[in-house]
């Protein structure tokens, strides 16, 4: 059976399973959706975030990309997190990078991939923002994973610096900002930054007329 026969196949079977386990479950997923958390994560297919966290349909609104990037030309994130903050009312933000990614070893790189090229930009001015630190490190693969944390850190501050959040925080103490790191190796997430309203944050990118 061709893969994607494989997933309508696997759909009925799931949705059947559902309903015979909890007959209400769809018409309850119809009528609202009201999760607590925004989810930016890797379009990596080994980073699924509700089979990682063992979420279930309407606890998280996922929005990812390569490399899980807060670009602030990107009008479909942008969009995403303007839905979750005004609409939703989202607690928390998360930005989920992963061990062994391949938009992070892109950048690493000289090699063009075409139009990526111009996405994966953004991670290697993270790389030239802290290539001394990098640098310093023996291997490879540490190199890779310092690089990693460093991008996760610094889509979380982007964030802070969008008027979305910055107009959230101005009326109330949330969303709350993670950055994490989820390892191959193990199935554990990591905790590496954290940002609220009251992190610190530089001025030249606070604004006070929105």
């Amino acid at each position: 059976m061709e893969a994607y026969k494989k997933l309508l196949e696997n759909n009925k079977k799931w949705a059947s399973l559902q309903i015979k386990e909890d007959p209400e479950y769809f018409e309850r997923l119809t009528e609202l959706q009201s999760p607590e958390i925004l989810w930016i994560g890797c379009s990596d297919s080994r980073v699924p975030a509700d089979r990682i966290t063992g979420t279930h349909p309407g606890e998280i609104f996922v929005h990812r990309n390569i490399a899980n990037l807060v670009v602030h030309t990107d009008l479909n994130m942008l969009s995403v997190l303007q839905f979750a903050v005004e609409i939703l009312k989202v607690r928390h933000i998360i930005v989920c990078g992963h061990h062994n990614c391949g938009g992070v070893a892109a950048a690493m790189s000289n090699q063009s991939y075409g139009l990526m090229d111009q996405w994966i930009w953004n991670i290697k001015n993270v790389y030239r923002m802290h290539r001394q630190e990098i640098d310093a490190l023996p291997t490879y693969a540490e190199k890779h994973h310092l690089l990693t944390e460093l991008n996760v850190k610094e889509q979380v501050m982007n964030l802070a610096k969008t008027s979305i959040i910055q107009n959230a925080w101005r009326h109330g103490e949330v969303p709350y900002l993670h950055g994490w790191v989820y390892d191959l190796r193990d199935g554990i997430i990591n905790p590496v930054f954290e940002m609220n309203s009251d992190t610190p944050s530089d001025p030249i990118f606070e604004l006070n007329n929105i």
